[in-house]
């Protein structure tokens, strides 16, 4: 039987998201669904007809789903469910302003989710995303493994982007890490971070990596203070296609996600930005990397503020 992913919104991250998948050509099947009556299914419409163009056999289906679970049963037998709805941030707003609101609109997908494809991995890329991941764990009842979240691989390639145009040198010579949460205690990793295979503390001093790391941390507020509507979209849906590819190919592809942790960096139950395995259920192990001593105060620190707020979603 074909692979099948289900893309659950059809925003700009969720459309882009679908795109890039369908373009993969490793899916028979992109199902993308949404509460707008009819979008989704124009928007698969107008996807398929660029089959001929860029030469993928990918067929991308589009469903409107219903507050009670109507059109659900379209994702049947999905591998990979990548949940991008919700409301996106506007200018002045922090990633927790959202809480509430998208808290009751992952609840409700993910339990349609467990309902009609319930051997999935599900990768969430909603926002607050490390209390979403929480979430959608919770309310789904998957195995911690089959539950993970999009925000590490994103900000690693924001770190990398900026880290390139400040030093002016191509952006593939450029490898560097972040963990932590998906917010204000985010931990770039400048230990673990090179550039052409020498390490970037010799690149460049160490107040242009802190301000390098500052502008990592609102790299999504920025995008959102300039679009004035609507949120980031090109980068993240990159990184949610990245990961539900490597799980479809059953990669083992090394990437920094949000996964639980069980013991990992002396922390335990949270969900956090680490280095993971990622293949066909999920989460294969979380791959611990040598951190100096203030990164690992840094992670420490961010799994218990993380710890908090994810106990707080589970009344939600």
């Amino acid at each position: 039987m074909g692979k099948k992913v289900t893309v659950v919104g059809a925003g700009f991250y969720g459309s882009t998201t679908a795109q890039r998948l369908a373009e993969y050509d490793v899916f028979d099947t992109v199902v993308i669904t949404d509460i707008v009556e009819g979008k989704p299914a124009g928007l698969a419409l107008d996807l398929n007809q660029s089959r001929a163009i860029e030469g993928f056999e990918t067929k991308v289906v589009g469903v409107t789903t219903g507050p009670n679970g109507e059109g659900y049963e379209a994702i049947e037998g999905s591998d990979v469910v990548v949940i991008t709805a919700g409301l996106p941030r506007k200018p002045g707003m922090s990633r927790m302003d959202l809480l509430e609101t998208n808290a009751k609109i992952v609840r409700q997908v993910s339990e349609n989710v467990a309902k009609y494809a319930p051997s999935a991995v599900v990768i969430v890329v909603s926002n607050p995303l490390d209390e979403m991941t929480a979430l959608a764990q919770l309310a789904t009842q998957f195995p911690h493994q089959r539950v993970l979240g999009q925000a590490g691989m994103l900000d690693t390639a924001r770190f990398s982007n900026f880290v390139a145009e400040a030093l002016n040198v191509p952006v593939k010579t450029v490898k560097t890490l972040t963990l932590g949460s998906h917010g204000d205690t985010m931990v770039p990793v400048p230990s673990k971070s090179t550039v052409d295979g020498k390490p970037l503390r010799e690149a460049m001093p160490a107040e242009q990596i802190e301000e390098l790391v500052v502008k990592t941390r609102n790299g999504g507020a920025e995008v959102v203070a300039l679009l004035k509507t609507g949120s980031a979209y090109y980068a993240p849906s990159a990184a949610a296609a990245r990961m539900a590819k490597a799980v479809a190919e059953d990669s083992g592809e090394v990437m920094p996600v949000c996964a639980w942790v069980d013991g990992e960096y002396g922390i335990s139950g949270v969900y956090l930005g680490v280095e993971a395995e990622i293949g066909a259920q999920g989460v294969k192990r979380v791959v611990e990397t040598d951190l100096d001593a203030d990164e690992l105060a840094a992670l420490n620190e961010a799994a218990e503020a993380v710890r908090a707020k994810q106990a707080d979603v589970a009344s939600m």
